[in-house]
């Protein structure tokens, strides 16, 4: 039985009239009868008694109802569900977030894509960091990255997001704690908690050649590769540390933020497949630029 038959037939189960049912369809009543005695011929069955005056359903018409019902409710599905995918309202995209973005970035993309495009299935990774999100991108592990620029490969296309402050992360009882800002170099001689020295790591760094810049070297560097843990070792006094200003959404008890007195600021930027974007891979890569934005 094709869809169309399928059609046609429950057209013509629910009017119990030739006349009404082919004008519902927009086709001629000859039309009609014909594709009915033909479906009628491919099953062996009759589906309708026929009179000059009335057409009923036969028990074989009756059963086959439910069958066609669900035939046409099926494939109207299909068409929505494709018109969806085309068009990115639907469909399954992977992201990945630097750990400096987790806490501001990730939580209103999550949202946002919840509301605005609830047909997509979204996979989220946070507190990664930028070499394992390109590498994730060039194997096809994430759609989307949001993440520190650096020397990407060739097939890794790059969109900035935004330029950051650094903030100094200190322990709450540290004497500077309470200054409106503190400048890099009163720093020197305090170790710092810092992420690792991966290859093309931007934080540790940009970490290090601000540091340069005012006038040091830290005495000693407590390598952690969760923003998270840096903190929370800040707050037990492992420390301080240089952070993005969006940090600061991570609230834990123990730190302080204080702005530094030197302009130090890093970027953030979107990283995706070059030439494999989907329709829903464009409309939540739309979505994440808002959000930084906002």
């Amino acid at each position: 039985m094709e869809l169309r038959q399928a059609r046609y037939f429950l057209a013509l189960a629910q009017e119990c009239h030739f006349g009404r049912a082919a004008a519902r369809l927009h086709i001629a009543q000859p039309a009609l009868s014909q594709q009915i005695k033909q479906l009628e011929r491919e099953l062996g069955i009759p589906l309708f008694h026929r009179s000059t005056r009335h057409v009923e359903l036969t028990e074989a018409g009756r059963h086959l109802t439910g069958y066609a019902r669900t035939l046409v409710t099926e494939a109207d599905r299909a068409r929505v569900h494709m018109t969806e995918l085309a068009t990115g309202r639907a469909g399954r995209v992977s992201l990945g977030f630097i750990g400096t973005a987790t806490y501001d970035v990730l939580p209103r993309v999550a949202r946002t894509v919840r509301v605005e495009l609830p047909q997509i299935a979204l996979e989220l990774r946070g507190e990664l960091l930028s070499p394992q999100l390109v590498e994730g991108l060039l194997t096809g592990a994430y759609d989307l990255a949001v993440l520190r620029p650096g020397d990407h490969p060739e097939g890794v296309d790059i969109t900035p997001l935004r330029t950051e402050p650094l903030v100094a992360v200190l322990p709450a009882t540290h004497p500077l704690a309470e200054k409106a800002a503190v400048s890099l170099s009163a720093l020197a001689g305090e170790p710092f908690v810092i992420h690792p020295a991966q290859p093309h790591s931007a934080m540790h760094d940009r970490v290090l050649a601000a540091c340069a810049r005012a006038g040091f070297a830290p005495s000693s560097l407590v390598e952690v590769g969760e923003t998270a843990t840096l903190v929370v070792l800040v707050a037990a006094g492992h420390g301080v540390a240089l952070v993005p200003e969006a940090v600061q959404s991570l609230r834990l008890d123990g730190v302080t933020y204080v702005p530094l007195a030197e302009s130090e600021t890093i970027d953030l930027v979107l990283g995706r497949r070059a030439h494999r974007d989907t329709p829903a891979v464009q409309q939540v890569a739309e979505i994440i630029q808002g959000c930084v934005h906002l």
